[in-house]
């Protein structure tokens, strides 16, 4: 592993454009539960029962009370770990320019990211069905099912839903960001949720190298990763920050 973290750190130090594509594997160290595989939150419930936008229109209580209050309550007390503060750290060496997270956790803004671009939407907001006014999900009254708006309306979160489409802006801004890169750094993600899989795919299409983080090889490992590192981000990222410094400072 030393050895892959020093010829990553070199390949990081020269990057002019890198890119990072973040999944629930980053998250997992501050406490949030991934969606999918093992241990993950559609184990135990149906995704189609209580994440379609379907099922939030015809009884948006029963899913805050299922889904979203729970979330709610991990997200409040969620803080970011060594992970995203490498990325953080990484940004501010010049080195990484944008992160495509499909999270909807908001950690990369908290620890500091600058451009995230957030995939699926963000839970760190919520809007009012009818009169569109935005609230802060952390000021969000859970007293009461479904939570309401002033206006009497029904609180949603900005994340997307099953059954929802990827907002256009952020779609877009990935497939451009990515085809631009000359280092992905691929964070803890299964690699399995279209379209955001087809980010490193365009990546390497384009030339750039491809980093994978993930603590379990994915279909990316074998396939388009020219630098995969099997582990936890929280251990690899801050490692990684340590031999890009002493690079960076080296004569």
């Amino acid at each position: 592993m030393s050895d892959l973290i020093a010829r990553t750190a070199e390949i990081l130090s020269s990057a002019k454009q890198a890119v990072a594509l973040t999944g629930a594997g980053i998250s997992v160290e501050s406490g949030i539960p991934p969606f999918r595989g093992k241990g993950g939150l559609w184990e135990k419930i149906d995704p189609m029962a209580v994440a379609h936008i379907d099922a939030f229109l015809d009884d948006p209580a029963m899913v805050w009370n299922v889904l979203i209050k729970d979330m709610k309550t991990i997200l409040d007390t969620a803080r970011p770990n060594p992970g995203h503060i490498g990325l953080v750290d990484l940004e501010r060496l010049g080195i990484l320019k944008t992160v495509i997270t499909q999270n909807v956790d908001g950690l990369h803004q908290v620890a500091g990211n600058s451009d995230v671009i957030e995939f699926h939407g963000s839970f760190a907001w919520q809007s009012c069905l009818d009169c569109d006014r935005s609230i802060e999900t952390s000021q969000v009254d859970l007293a009461h099912m479904p939570p309401r708006c002033s206006c009497g309306g029904i609180l949603r979160p900005d994340c997307v839903f099953f059954g929802e489409m990827i907002p256009h802006d952020a779609l877009i801004r990935s497939q451009q960001v990515s085809a631009a890169c000359d280092v992905m750094l691929v964070i803890g993600t299964s690699a399995m949720v279209q379209p955001a899989a087809t980010m490193p795919l365009i990546a390497k299409d384009n030339g750039a190298v491809i980093i994978e983080i993930n603590p379990e090889p994915t279909p990316f490992t074998s396939r388009i990763s020219d630098l995969p590192l099997l582990g936890d981000a929280g251990s690899i990222i801050p490692r990684l920050i340590e031999a890009i410094r002493w690079r960076l400072a080296s004569p």
